[in-house]
């Protein structure tokens, strides 16, 4: 039962720590007139510069539509609904197995991390229609597509997750 709470902890901490910078975000952005629900990209730019951190990363504003590395915006108006039962279903399978097949402590945060960064990007698929993207890398010309915390968990749990099996396949 332990491992199940600190699982369930692991997926609210993300959620938390994503919504919370996306809120704050959005906070600035907005003058605190963030809508609950509804197309705030409508009122906010799309995109924009807010902070120059260092010489290879800002701080920005953009509204993703589409996925990871604004993948499937060509959609067009479709795209939330789509996005948000699909991830949905893969929130739904990724949790069965999380409660009823994951028996390495790896296996449980590395999940319980990708969980909790897939509803951190649905609740604003719900909530606005695209996702909140703000961390901007960038050097030598080349640019990195925007991302969010929540990305940040994702790719760290599919790398927790990828470096377990081929760690486990070795022994």
């Amino acid at each position: 039962m332990r491992k199940y709470l600190s699982a369930i902890s692991i997926v609210f901490g993300v959620i938390l720590i994503d919504q919370l910078a996306k809120g704050y975000l959005l906070h600035l952005v907005t003058h605190g007139q963030v809508p609950l629900f509804g197309r705030a990209f409508d009122i906010v730019p799309h995109a924009y510069i807010m902070t120059r951190v260092t010489s290879f990363f800002n701080i920005v504003f953009t509204w993703n539509p589409g996925t990871s590395f604004s993948l499937f915006r060509t959609l067009g108006e479709s795209a939330p609904i789509v996005l948000i039962v699909i991830t949905g279903i893969i929130i739904g399978a990724l949790g069965h197995y999380l409660f009823a097949r994951a028996d390495k402590k790896y296996e449980r945060v590395a999940l319980s991390l990708i969980i909790g960064g897939a509803i951190g990007n649905l609740i604003d698929r719900i909530r606005f229609g695209a996702v909140v993207d703000f961390l901007d890398f960038h050097a030598f010309g080349w640019h990195w597509p925007a991302f969010n915390f929540a990305d940040v968990f994702i790719s760290i749990g599919v790398a927790v997750l990828v470096a377990g099996w081929l760690f486990n396949k070795r022994k």
